[in-house]
């Protein structure tokens, strides 16, 4: 069949993609199959061909690869593979290696409109390639019609179902309840220790202030000059949490989309476009709030802390496709995106995502916000006492990104399985409960943490909140270690370059939105604390 669509080379024409198609690797071409509305065939003779030695290494290369052949007609995907090897009972050496040659199209129509296409490969209809010889092949092709009930609204029902099964639904609902039980634990202990502990405090600093007013201050309460000293490096925090900021908008207005529908079974490429668009319409939020936020920390370059927030995510995300799209050119891929694409993305990018960047850290430049600390800080800082190990940014940060990791590891394979597998995955509603579960656990545990240090007197929690809830990216990335080497059959330096270099990018993404989430859940509640209580 693949043999058919090289020879008639002048015939393919070569269909338009869409950007997000062409992000997606689909290079689609006309196949020599002719499916005419309700016309019968059988037997239809696409092409008769010899196929040279070299020929039928290559396609028994292919068959033992389990290469297979994807087509869409009428928008509908049908799949096969190319052959088969017969292993049943032969030793490794015995092998047999056969080519389909003649597949059958069974389609399902329903008044003027195709609701349902299958196709099956006749498993008698085989050339042997077993060995490296020439052999004369005849590819044919059968076309059947018959008549459904099924309306066309529901014709992609088939396709959504398959991640709907009783036994995947299951296991999907044992993750939501294992994520819901741990949201439960975690909420309820925190809140019960941090209400008692906090209850206690407040109990004992009235006392102290009536008791005596010249007693020496401990624990939180004794760093509350110092608890809002502006962070090290402000311009980088600041642009951290404006890149983190948009990508939450971004995630939310994806699973907006995703509940509505738009992301239906094999609509090739609408989320890879989606995620374009509303990436560059969204900067505006990045530079909002990380000019805003820098300006509320008394930065004074805030041009320069602009073209930082731009270039923290997309220039990572721009030096890994450079690299990654240069292996796919060597490679010959379909993954590797043609010139035109790259200009269409670099246009977006000056044309839309840097005004619109620009734009809204003018917008917060100009908003003259104050920060809003309940409590005056002193000239000099405090000197910080000696603390454990355990107290120590790297062991925190394992602590606060395992909770929220275990929290979502189940519903992980799946994803994983559909964006770089062959699975389909349609419970978008599972999905958001899970991520919603995802960023209360995050909150959670940063504030639980930003607490116990604030205890053993050590006020610079303000990236200590960005780590610890970002930490979770972190490990998500050390799954992709798991699920390269236990789950998938990825081989070869092209499959592990592109797996793990778009996945770096995604979790560092995964980063900076969880840390903003951690950052903010950490301030509100440190802004509450100090705000209950008397500080001279």
């Amino acid at each position: 069949m693949c043999y058919c669509w090289i020879v008639i080379a002048d015939a393919v024409k070569e269909k338009k993609e869409a950007l997000g198609e062409v992000l997606n690797g689909d290079r689609l071409v006309s196949a020599p199959y002719k499916l005419e509305f309700l016309k019968h065939k059988d037997s239809e003779q696409v092409c008769k061909r010899t196929l040279k030695k070299e020929e039928v290494a290559k396609f028994r290369s292919a068959v033992n690869k389990d290469y297979y052949f994807q087509m869409y007609y009428d928008d509908l995907p049908i799949w096969g593979f190319i052959g088969k090897v017969d292993k049943e009972n032969k030793d490794p050496s015995e092998y047999k290696t056969y080519l389909y040659k003649h597949i059958h199209f069974d389609i399902l129509y329903n008044k003027d409109r195709v609701i349902e296409i299958n196709v099956q490969t006749d498993p008698h209809a085989l050339v042997d390639l077993t060995e490296d010889k020439e052999v004369d092949v005849e590819f044919l092709y059968t076309v059947k019609w018959r008549e459904t009930n099924t309306h066309f609204d529901k014709r992609m029902d088939k396709y959504s179902q398959s991640s709907s099964l009783p036994h995947h639904l299951e296991i999907h609902w044992f993750s939501i309840i294992n994520s819901c039980v741990t949201v439960l634990l975690l909420t309820g202990f925190l809140a019960t220790i941090l209400m008692r502990v906090l209850k206690n405090d407040f109990v004992k600093y009235a006392h102290d202030e009536e008791a005596a007013e010249d007693q020496e201050e401990t624990g939180w309460k004794y760093i509350h000059g110092d608890v809002f000293r502006f962070p090290k490096y402000k311009s980088l925090f600041a642009a951290a949490l404006g890149s983190g900021t948009q990508l939450f908008t971004l995630t939310i207005f994806i699973f907006v989309l995703a509940l509505v529908g738009v992301f239906y079974p094999y609509n090739r490429g609408a989320l890879f476009t989606a995620l374009v668009v509303i990436y560059a319409l969204t900067s505006g939020i990045a530079g909002y709030t990380a000019t805003s936020f820098y300006c509320q920390l008394e930065g004074t370059n805030w041009v320069r802390n602009l073209l930082l927030t731009g270039c923290l995510f997309c220039g990572p995300l721009f030096l890994t496709f450079c690299f990654l799209n240069t292996v796919a050119i060597a490679y010959t891929a379909t993954a590797a995106l043609p010139f035109g694409t790259i200009v269409v993305i670099v246009l977006i990018w000056t044309l839309v995502t840097s005004p619109l960047l620009v734009l809204g850290g003018i917008a917060g430049k100009n908003s003259k916000a104050e920060f809003q600390a309940p409590v005056r800080t002193t000239k000099y800082p405090r000197e910080i006492p000696p603390l454990p190990w355990y107290r120590a940014t790297v062991p925190q940060m394992a602590m606060a990104g395992f909770l929220p990791f275990s929290a979502i590891y189940i519903e992980l394979y799946y994803i994983f399985a559909s964006v770089w597998g062959h699975r389909i995955y349609t419970i978008y509603s599972i999905l958001f409960i899970v991520f919603i579960i995802l960023l209360i656990v995050t909150a959670f545990i940063t504030v639980a943490l930003t607490y116990f240090q604030l205890a053993a007197e050590d006020h610079e929690w303000w990236w200590r909140s960005f780590l610890c809830g970002g930490s979770t990216g972190i490990f998500i990335y050390a799954y992709c270690l798991y699920y390269y080497y236990a789950r998938s059959d990825m081989s070869g330096f092209m499959q592990t370059s592109f797996f793990f270099g778009y996945m770096a990018c995604i979790c560092y993404g995964f980063f900076l939105m969880l840390g903003s989430v951690g950052f903010r859940a950490a301030l509100l509640f440190v802004r509450h604390i100090y705000r209950s209580i008397k500080c001279e």
